[in-house]
Order: structure tokens, then sequence, then C-alpha cells
């Protein structure tokens, strides 16, 4: 008879390209699945809807999964340092095996996770799997964690990538007396019996299926103009992959694996390149997070650590609900605020609008995205805020985006504003790209005035920019 060992899920949903399933399996045949809901996390105030949504039908799919692999997947709703153990120990486990996670909370829980197991005397085996590379294999030459994301890429990129694992075959789950002897096991609650309800279509289905189907159509066609096409928020030129590897209902390794196949049957090329810089970018940011756990709670760099924000609750309130007077501004968060996504290069652009136009601290920004994104996740999520505010790890961090300027780039016909402001639809199109709309037509639209300018507020920012960085002495950054 085998020994049972339980595999804890978390950011990894799903029996394919999983390293510590694999090992597990190499292990032994008899595997069981567990997820835990973590009141710790359902409870906080920065959860969306959407992405409780997402994850309940990832983990109705890993289900499904285990079933066809010859086992199950249980589920617990508690505090993880109590319901792991108790679980373990109720089936009389040989071993509990987990990947790891980068962010704070994960790590800390695990350490208390693991130390209840070694109590109990059960093994406890980990592995890092949401990475192509885990934070200690990738450090500068005199051995510290990248803070620049050129010469992290640089490194990165060179370094050989794992295959994905094989798919979890041929398992046993548990017997009926077993299932009777496990503690705290529950049936899977639907996201509205957790109290979010999200009543919109997802973009991308949850499960590995839904994820793998994606992953080929992105590679059958818009990987090929990615590099132009990406930047485009009217277009359909990116994977939208982000929700899926969030929660890892789709291998990074498999990812990878798809751009190695296109580039040997069609050849390198600057497209595949650019998307292989956008994963790497995703794992500097999870690096980072990792050395740098502060990252978190504030600032990287000591000039914005306690800037002066106005954090005007009228021009917040404004930006939320896309009603600052400026188009391209307001498409982007209704964008985000009808279908829990945004497009990167809005996500960018409304960024510097809130921090150097409102004046208003990137941490209310940052926790509003989390919101509200189904692809929400800490350490892009930060790394994005804290880049487009100047306030994280980049060698020329002042930027301050021109929101008439960005869409005349990206959205030069005004297709995207148009189809999230509807109600502009037939105002000429410099004019949307401009802002520069009449007030006869505004008061037609019901459309707000602009709630600030622009440029005005680019010259109060600069100085008090220049102010901070003279009182913390910090050099660079201009």
């Amino acid at each position: 008879m085998s020994d049972l060992i339980l595999f804890w899920h978390r950011r990894d949903l799903r029996i394919s390209d999983n390293l510590g399933l694999a090992a597990a399996r190499a292990r032994s045949r008899k595997i069981v699945g567990v997820f835990c809901l973590d009141p710790l996390i359902l409870d906080r105030d920065d959860v969306a809807p959407a992405r409780v949504k997402y994850l309940i039908g990832s983990l109705q799919s890993l289900q499904k999964r285990y079933a066809e692999a010859g086992s199950e997947l249980l589920i617990i709703q508690a505090d993880p340092k109590e319901g792991i153990p108790k679980l373990a120990r109720s089936l009389n486990a040989a071993a509990v095996f987990f990947n790891q996670d980068v962010e704070p909370y994960g790590r800390d829980r695990d350490q208390s996770v693991v130390a209840a197991l070694n109590h109990l005397g059960i093994e406890v085996q980990t592995f890092w799997d949401q990475l192509l590379h885990s934070p200690e294999e990738i450090k500068s030459g005199s051995g510290t964690p990248y803070t620049v994301y050129s010469p992290f890429w640089k490194n990165w990129s060179l370094q050989k990538k794992k295959d994905p694992a094989p798919d979890l075959a041929g398992v046993e789950g548990l017997t009926d007396s077993e299932r009777e002897q496990a503690e705290g096991t529950i049936e899977l609650p639907t996201e509205k019996e957790l109290g979010y309800v999200w009543d919109q279509p997802l973009l991308l289905d949850p499960g590995e299926k839904a994820a793998q189907e994606r992953l080929e159509e992105f590679c059958a066609s818009a990987i090929y103009s990615y590099q132009e096409q990406r930047n485009f928020p009217a277009q359909s030129g990116t994977s939208l992959l982000s929700a899926a590897l969030k929660f890892g209902v789709i291998g990074v390794r498999k990812v990878w694996a798809a751009t190695v196949e296109i580039a040997e049957n069609r050849g390198e090329s600057d497209d595949i390149r650019v998307w292989r810089q956008e994963l790497a970018w995703r794992e500097f940011y999870q690096h980072a997070m990792y050395h740098f756990p502060e990252l978190a709670d504030g600032a990287y760099r000591k000039v914005l650590k306690d800037f002066p924000w106005e954090n005007n609750e009228k021009y917040f309130q404004a930006w939320c609900e896309g009603k600052t007077g400026y188009p391209i501004i307001d498409a982007a968060m209704r964008q985000m605020n009808s279908t829990a996504w945004m497009h990167n290069r809005c996500r960018m652009i409304v960024a510097s609008f809130l921090t150097k136009d409102l004046l208003v601290d990137y941490r209310l920004g940052e926790k509003y995205f989390m919101q509200r994104l189904y692809d929400g996740d800490l350490s892009a999520n930060n790394g994005g805020w804290q880049w487009s505010t100047s306030s994280g790890m980049d060698p020329k961090p002042l930027r301050i985006f021109n929101p008439a300027s960005q869409a005349k780039k990206f959205d030069a016909d005004a297709e995207y504003i148009r189809e999230w402001l509807p109600e502009l639809r037939s105002v000429e199109t410099q004019d949307l790209i401009s802002g520069k709309i009449s007030a006869a037509e505004r008061d037609r639209a019901g459309y707000p005035k602009p709630i600030i300018d622009h440029a005005v507020q680019q010259r109060v920012f600069k100085e008090r920019y220049a102010a901070q960085k003279a009182t913390t002495g910090e050099s660079g950054g201009d």
C-alpha cells in the first residue's frame, strides 16, 4: 500500500506541469489534493468578486481533473495554520507537499504550517513552481538581488528553463473510511455563498482547459504581431493569460515551451522576445517582493516614502468611477469596472494620472485595482503601480504620462474611447483624443468637464518631487 501524500494547492490550480505535484507522484501513487479557503485572505477588503468567481471556477475544474486522474481534491475552510495540520493528521498522511510563495503573508503562513506539521512528525516537501527561476537563482555578480529590470532580464534570459512537468495520472484517492475521518472538509461553496457576487462574464473561463486553449489561440495568431499590437487597447493583441498565471491554472514552463516551439518552427523574432520579456517582468516583480517584502507596504525609493500627497477624496472617486473628464482615463476605468480587467497600457496611463495629476497616494489606486481585477496579483500590481508612480525599482523613475499624447499614440482612431464612453461616440475623433471637448458637447452627453488641468498638475508634482529629493538627499531619477 502506498503512503498518502497530501498536496496543498494554492497558486497552482492544475494537475499538469506542476512541479510539486509531479514530485509527489514520483514518490507515491496515493496523492490527494487539498485547497484551503483562507478567511485571512477572503475576508480582506481588497478582494475582487470577479477574482473569487475565477478561483471557484478553477477549483471546480481542478476537482474534475483529479477525478479523471483517479483521486480527489478536498476543500477546507479554515486558517491554514490549523486546518492543514489537522487534516493531515486525521488522514495519517505520510507527507504534505506544496509549492512555495513569494508574498509576505504566504511565506509567514507557510513557515507556521511547516512548523505545525513537523511537530506532528509529518514530512514536508516544498518546491518552486510559479516561477521559471526561483528568487535565489537569479542574482547579480555580487550575489545581491537585482533592483533594475534590464540586467535582471539579461541574466534571466540566458538561464536554461525547465521542461514542463508530467501530468498527474494513475493515482488513487481516499478509501470510504479515510474520507469519513478527514477533518474539516466541506463541499466547494459558490462565490455567492462566500459573500461575493460577480454576474458579468469573465474574459477567460476558469480552469486548465480554457487556459490551454487560450495559449494555443494566442500562439497561432496574436503573438506574431505582439511587439506592436500589445500597446493598443482597442486591439486583441495580448495573451489574456494574466489570471491563468496568477492562479496557476497553466504552468509557466508550458507557456515558455510554447515560445520555444514557435521559435523552432518559425525562427526567433522580436515578437517572441518581447513576450518573453513580459514573462520576465512578471518574475522580476515576484523576485522583488520576495527579497524586499516591505514593498507590499510602501515605496521603495526614499523620495516617495513620505510624499505630500493631497488625497482629494472627490478626485479619487471621480477617477474610480471614470468621471475625470479625460476620455482615455475614463474609458480605462470603465473597462475595469465593467469587465474586471484593464489593458496594461491603460493601467500605466491611469496610474500616472492618479498620482502625478491628481496627487493621490498610489496605494489607494493599488488597492482599488485589487478590489476590481480578476487577475489581481500582489507582486505584479504593486510592481506596476510603483513603476508608474516612480516610487519603485527603475533607473529612470520620473515618468509623467500625458493622457492626450498617450491616446494619440495608442488609440489614434478613438476606437477604445468610443467603446467604453458610448455617450461620446458622435464627438470628433481629434477632440476625443485631445480631451478638448466643447462645453456644449459635454452637456449634451452628460460628460463631466476635466477635474484638473494636466499642465498645471504636472508642474505641481515636479515641484514637490524636487523638494522631496532635496530633503531626502536621494540622487538620480530625473
